[in-house]
């Protein structure tokens, strides 16, 4: 097998739960592929995935920069899925950074213990989840 399909790749390395999930990252733009030394461009679902390829793939976890070592069209255990592409450096250093920022901003403390909140926790809460 020298190729797979884009939206079947990104399912059996775990990054999307359910290939429809992974055929809407690619239609909306979330996922996008750089071939040797290339500039970065949006994939569609049906487009073939080759190894050493290099990806951007965006999701709830994150943005991941990634390598593409092996190739699989079933999905397996994590452990078989996470041998299927390596992390750069540069992408592991930008998801522990946003993680520690994260953990930075203080967590809303509501001023009763139970309850319904009121018209003023609620809009500090929705500016804390920047909304």
């Amino acid at each position: 097998m020298d190729c797979v399909r884009m939206d079947k790749w990104l399912w059996a390395a775990r990054f999307f739960k359910t290939r429809a999930l992974a055929s809407k990252a690619c239609e909306l733009g979330r996922i996008e592929a750089r071939r040797s030394g290339g500039v970065w461009q949006p994939v569609k679902a049906s487009r073939d995935v080759h190894a050493s390829e290099m990806l951007k793939v965006k999701n709830d976890s994150g943005e991941f920069e990634v390598e593409v070592l092996g190739l699989s069209e079933v999905r397996g255990p994590a452990s078989v899925a996470q041998g299927l592409y390596r992390e750069t450096d540069e992408s592991k250093e930008q998801r522990r950074a946003l993680a520690e920022a994260k953990k930075a901003v203080p967590a809303y403390e509501s001023t009763w213990e139970s309850g319904r909140p009121t018209k003023r926790d609620r809009r500090v809460m929705t500016r804390l989840r920047g909304r």
